[in-house]
């Protein structure tokens, strides 16, 4: 297969030469390519797995899988965003593995015409004026990120915590762009109420933070 050609007037990425250059057998440019997406990677399957070593697993599958498979990649998107989609199939897998009883996709049960959640919940925050600091709030955030829905909480961490475009976010899930503006909002919308049931409860004042349900640390 020919080398991946950049559209005309594009200046070509340092992430395209590389990946020219592993597609022609450089297995150093490669490595490259894992050290710069490493822990993006790893950030993202563990949100979805929610346990660090299942998480570690996806990275190296995922890693293997797109060495496997390079010549298959056409640079139609980038390939970090197709190196996502690969991973979130990973972990995604993983989880199935573990929850047997449920299904886990993301193509969930919701709605996803674009005008089915009001278009102003664009600030999601609850803006809790500071009572916390820093790291308590995004001890909290952390929680709460967990309690959503599969496909929810994958569209957000891709989105909103990765900073991938709405674009990026769709090719990398499969999703149309209504789709994922959808589910991004859905999660916003879930986030925000939990988030402001923690700070009505002060849950972090005593440092005992509680999920959704009342149930303890796990």
């Amino acid at each position: 297969m020919g080398a991946i050609q950049p559209k005309i007037g594009e200046p070509v990425s340092e992430e395209l030469v590389l990946v020219q250059a592993a597609k022609a057998g450089d297995v150093g440019a490669f490595e490259q390519l894992v050290r710069r997406y490493d822990r993006n990677v790893f950030r993202i399957a563990q949100h979805i797995t929610q346990n660090r070593e299942d998480a570690e697993d996806v990275v190296q599958d995922a890693f293997l899988k797109a060495y496997s498979n390079l010549a298959q990649f056409q640079g139609q998107s980038k390939f970090y965003t197709w190196l996502v989609r690969i991973a979130v199939n990973e972990a995604l897998m993983k989880l199935r593995k573990r929850r047997p009883e449920r299904m886990v996709s993301l193509d969930e049960d919701v709605k996803t015409e674009e005008d089915s959640v009001p278009r102003e919940v664009a600030d999601w925050s609850p803006n809790p004026e500071q009572q916390y600091n820093q790291a308590e709030l995004k001890e909290i955030l952390g929680k709460t990120i967990q309690g959503l829905p599969p496909g929810f909480r994958t569209v957000f961490v891709l989105r909103d915590v990765e900073g991938l475009s709405t674009e990026e976010t769709a090719d990398a899930l499969e999703l149309s762009i209504p789709a994922v503006k959808s589910r991004l909002l859905r999660a916003r919308l879930q986030l925000r109420e939990r988030l402001n049931r923690y700070f009505k409860r002060g849950a972090v004042g005593n440092g005992n933070l509680r999920d959704e349900n009342g149930d303890g640390d796990k």
